[in-house]
């Protein structure tokens, strides 16, 4: 075949055992073969690649530039092939395991539930466990290992970034709820700070991505008229529904928009449109 590679795999681990060990005869040793062995099938590999990659005249076998290129590619081959090897056995081994998950509290409180549930129909032996907390608080607990995975709903903070890898998966439209005797039908942006509001703490995510969101649009969040702060969505959403205040929920199109939509079954509220000047956080 024109496409037939000039090596094999059990060439390519020759080459590391020797560049390894230093030698001939320790790669051997270390491969459970006969140094003759090792020895044809190196003159055999430097034929078929028309080039020499040990020098054999010192003390000990030192690579060539030639053969150190070819250790840079066989040290990433084989890798791959170990990782094909382990994904393999993990995919036949899914009978059984646990998976520990992060999510910020909007996300854990209305999206995760579900794709849970998801994936707890294709891999019902697999156990899952779900921390929420605020997006900076996940991402560490990201960085330092205790998660496998997490998915969150604001800005991860800059000093931790570096230490991820990070993927979008969409972007949030927020409607503002609120009860009959609160709420505008179409509540224009200078409306806002008339209105009575009920919000997460400063430090949460959520909090912060709607402040940056106000801002851009030219309202300054502290002239909002927060009449209730709460740590949870959850607590606001009761609060809304008891008529207490207005509040941003975030519209999905989904799972997130159970928030507005029990807020106005229970409470007899509207969600009153702000999507436009809000849309894309």
């Amino acid at each position: 075949m024109a496409d037939e590679l000039p090596f094999t795999l059990d060439q390519l681990l020759i080459v590391q055992a020797i560049a390894q060990q230093g030698s001939f005869r320790r790669a051997a040793e270390s491969l459970f073969v006969s140094q003759p062995a090792v020895s044809l099938q190196v003159q055999n590999l430097e034929r078929q690649l028309g080039v020499v990659l040990f020098d054999r005249g010192g003390r000990k076998v030192e690579l060539t530039d030639a053969g150190q290129v070819l250790l840079h590619y066989s040290e990433r081959i084989l890798k791959l092939c170990r990782e094909a090897v382990q994904a393999l056995a993990n995919l036949q081994e899914m009978g059984g395991g646990h998976l520990v998950l992060g999510a910020s509290q909007t996300v854990g409180t209305y999206v995760m539930p579900s794709l849970i549930a998801q994936y707890h129909r294709s891999y019902p032996q697999i156990s899952v466990q779900l921390l929420v907390q605020s997006t900076r608080r996940i991402a560490q607990k990201l960085v330092e290992g205790r998660l496998d995975l997490a998915i969150v709903g604001g800005e991860i903070p800059f000093d931790l970034q570096r230490h991820l890898k990070v993927i979008a998966l969409a972007e949030d439209e927020y409607v503002l709820v609120g009860a009959p005797s609160c709420a505008l039908d179409a509540p224009a942006l200078v409306d806002l700070l008339t209105l009575p509001f009920i919000t997460l703490d400063p430090q949460s995510s959520t909090r912060q991505t709607i402040d940056r969101v106000l801002n851009r649009h030219g309202i300054n969040p502290g002239q909002l008229n927060v009449r209730l702060e709460l740590s949870s969505i959850e607590a606001i959403k009761n609060a809304v529904q008891a008529g207490l205040g207005v509040a941003f929920f975030v519209d999905g199109g989904g799972g997130l928009r159970l928030g507005a939509r029990a807020a106005e079954k229970a409470g007899g509220g509207r969600a009153a449109d702000t999507a436009h000047p809000l849309a894309g956080v």
